[in-house]
């Protein structure tokens, strides 16, 4: 067992013993870029995407399995269909500044500062992942590498050429997906993100991975789509082929992408090229943090050892002890609303909940479904049991139909709740609570997801903590857009005492972690904002 397990100890123990550097403090001034910049490269734009189907809505994306509109042909990407997906996801829709609770507000009314919001969400805004459409000769380009520009949407051509069989090779046998030319790549540039947050960037990116994951599987089931995305591949092949080396890139994730057209059977050959165009940095001076690098490394060294079916199964998340008490859970409210609107409107609420408006009850009960269904990343981690890791906590203020409490969440027909305690929660959770943005006493509600991290760690190794991250990354992004479909005001944060939770939820004989906690509430009316939509 490599570094990981000593890593996710750090983190579970970071609000009581700080993580070196202690003293760090970030050079704003000199930060770098959201975006990798690689100038002199040709820019393809992207075409607008495709009308919005009335059937894509959050509710079949997230709830319903992908189902093609007509099972005698199946749905396949396009490069509109692509372009769609890009933009709705990682693409830049619009500008917002609001009045609210957040520390840099201060920042936001300067342009060169602009908040410019994208439907998925990223830890601090920060938006590290890389992705890189690699087209081989079934595509509507010639084929190459490219790179995904999100402030032009549109393409940077990186490389000329046919190498989707490098990709495929990388995959090895047993990769997740139908047979195709045709493949997104995901990779996470560290100091976009380390340069504010150093050795806890990778706990944070890893998020971010599985919070894109989240948006694409959505967006794409809504549709009929199935998008299977693979983690484990040869990374060390793929960092070569994008030109990128390790300890400044990780190499996430590929996504093989169901195209119309696309060859069935392998016909590319796979030649050693790399692509030669680089990024250029803006910031003079990049640091490393021992940590980081020590991340990268271990979560690498074995990224082609493909876990075998229900490899799993020892990690899956414990039922609820059987002296809890089970409490109704009011009916689910439907989430009608379009992907792309929920997608469109997702933001984080800073501040502005109002505790004498209870959330209803259908909308907690939606939440904890959506949270749920976002953790169900597919792919090769669905083969080796990832669906059933994830088990969610509600820590319950103001709901209608529930009382204040905290309880285990049932999932399934008959979802239910199991009561672990009945006093209300409100002055933990701000006691709990590490930074200024947020009253967590007047949410709604706040859900907690644990994972049994190291029990992943000793069932698949150390390349499991980014599938952890990576699933609780994905429930995030599905309670942000469940909570817009619902109308209902959100916000997800780190900074909290994960031992103070694991305590209060009486996990401490038990290796589940609290990753990540979810605010959940109606907001103040009439909220000062500013918004201007580009897409």
């Amino acid at each position: 067992m490599g570094y990981a397990r000593d890593y996710a100890t750090a983190i579970m123990h970071r609000g009581r013993v700080p993580m070196e550097p202690v003293d760090y403090v970030p050079n704003w001034a000199d930060g770098p870029r959201k975006t990798k910049h690689y100038p002199g490269t040709e820019r393809l734009p992207l075409p607008a995407g495709p009308a919005y189907p009335a059937e894509a809505t959050v509710e079949r994306g997230l709830l319903a399995p992908p189902e093609p509109a007509d099972p005698e042909e199946p749905a396949a990407f396009d490069l509109g269909t692509l372009s769609g997906l890009l933009r709705d996801s990682y693409g830049l829709v619009g500008r917002r500044l609001g009045v609210q609770a957040n520390t840099d507000l201060g920042a936001l009314p300067f342009y060169p500062m602009a908040n410019w919001s994208r439907g998925t969400a990223s830890g601090g805004g920060l938006y590290p992942v890389s992705v890189y459409w690699v087209s081989g000769a079934g595509g509507p380009v010639p084929p190459g590498v490219h790179y995904y520009s999100a402030r032009h949407h549109a393409m940077r051509r990186l490389l000329t050429g046919d190498v989707s069989g490098v990709v495929r090779e990388a995959l090895g046998d047993g990769a997740p997906g139908q047979p195709t030319d045709q493949y997104l790549v995901l990779g996470i540039k560290y100091w976009q993100n380390a340069f504010k947050y150093n050795s806890f960037s990778f706990h944070a990116v890893s998020m971010d991975l599985g919070a894109l994951l989240g948006t694409w599987r959505m967006w794409a089931g809504a549709r009929g789509l199935p998008l299977e995305p693979a983690l484990w591949f040869d990374e060390e092949r793929l960092a070569g082929l994008l030109g990128v080396r390790g300890t400044e890139e990780g190499v996430f994730a590929v996504v093989p992408l169901p195209w119309a057209g696309a060859p069935s059977e392998a016909q590319a050959e796979a030649p050693e090229v790399s692509v030669a165009h680089r990024d250029q940095e803006r910031s003079r001076t990049v640091l490393s943090f021992e940590a980081l690098t020590a991340m990268q490394e271990t979560t690498s060294a074995e990224a082609s050892r493909r876990p075998r079916a229900g490899a799993l199964a020892p990690a899956a998340a414990l039922s609820p002890p059987a002296e809890w008490p089970a409490r109704p859970l009011p009916a689910r409210a439907p989430l009608e609303a379009a992907v792309r609107g929920a997608l469109r409107g997702r933001r984080s609420s800073f501040g502005r909940f109002a505790a004498e408006r209870p959330l209803a009850g259908g909308a907690l009960s939606a939440c904890l479904a959506a949270a749920l269904a976002g953790s169900r990343l597919g792919g090769d981690a669905a083969d080796a049991g990832a669906d059933g890791l994830v088990k969610l906590y509600a820590f319950v203020n103001h709901v209608d139909g529930v009382a204040p409490g905290v309880y285990a969440y049932t999932p399934g027909e008959d979802a239910e709740l199991r009561q672990v305690t009945d006093e209300p929660p409100g002055p933990f959770l701000q006691k709990n609570y590490f930074l200024a943005n947020y009253n967590l006493e007047r949410a709604g509600a706040v859900l907690v997801p644990t994972v049994r991290t190291h029990a992943v760690l000793d069932a698949v190794g150390d390349r499991g903590y980014r599938l952890v991250n990576a699933l609780i990354g994905g429930v995030a992004q599905a309670t942000y857009t469940a909570a817009s479909a619902l109308d209902v005001g959100c916000g997800v944060a780190l900074g909290f005492d994960n031992i103070s939770y694991r305590e209060r939820l009486d996990l401490l004989d038990t290796d589940e972690a609290p990753l990540l906690i979810m605010m959940l509430g109606h907001e103040r009316p009439d909220p000062s904002d500013f918004r201007f939509e580009i897409a």
